[in-house]
């Protein structure tokens, strides 16, 4: 599962990198309007095409495993018990796991997120040659779901959780979407938002600040970014 996240993530940033910037998630939209490189105007538009996505995503899993998921539950779509399904499409958390604990998960788990998107599209730091930011940025996903990922299946995204959970709901798994976990759905809809923020904050504080001076004073031209000015970000 995390690796196939992973390259799915490395897959999506090759296909929409030069059109869109890839935004795939709200979080990082957010981090690039907190460092000037998207418009606030464009954030809404882009979280809500981030979130359709996710939710057309799931339809296009439902119908390809719909034989799958009717032989093995009989029909009896479930978010609990030995045989739900609910868990394919979004996430939730472990048995053990407080509201509380999960909030911190997904701010920490973005927070990483972000500190490295940041670092990876930074000519002025280390930087990744161009042409292989896609495959660098499906490391560190990849890195993050390993390391951290057990609590609750690493969302740190809220379009990749709340619009498969809207499918779920519609589609036959009902309101116990939004119910389970102690009402879990809105940890991965906020805290990702706060972890981006932290994210941002860090970078641009403990590095971006303390670049060369020479490099700090030259204005930033679009290859001091990492990216043509079409590819305003990844992920």
């Amino acid at each position: 599962m995390v690796l196939g996240s992973a390259l799915a993530v490395t897959v999506a940033i090759h296909v929409a990198g030069d059109v869109s910037g890839a935004h795939l998630n709200p979080a990082f939209s957010l981090a690039m309007c907190l460092v000037g490189r998207l418009s606030w105007a464009k954030f809404p538009i882009y979280c809500f095409v981030q979130l359709l996505a996710g939710f057309c995503a799931s339809g296009a899993t439902y119908i390809l495993y719909y034989d799958a998921l009717q032989h093995y539950t009989g029909g009896n779509l479930t978010v609990t018990g030995p045989k739900e399904t609910a868990s394919i499409f979004a996430t939730y958390p472990s048995a053990y796991l407080s509201l509380n604990n999960g909030f911190l998960d997904q701010v920490l788990g973005t927070w990483l997120l972000i500190v490295g998107l940041l670092a990876i599209l930074d000519r002025r730091n280390k930087g990744v040659p161009e042409g292989l930011e896609p495959v660098v940025i499906g490391l560190l996903v990849l890195a993050i779901g390993v390391s951290i990922g057990g609590n609750c299946g690493f969302p740190i995204n809220p379009a990749r959780d709340v619009g498969p959970r809207l499918f779920t709901y519609f589609a036959g798994w009902g309101p116990e979407v939004f119910r389970a976990g102690d009402g879990w759905w809105w940890v991965p809809a906020v805290a990702p938002m706060v972890g981006a923020t932290l994210g941002t904050v860090t970078y641009q504080l403990l590095v971006a600040l303390h670049h060369p001076e020479d490099l700090v004073a030259a204005p930033l031209e679009a290859s001091d970014l990492g990216t043509p000015p079409q590819l305003e970000c990844k992920m």
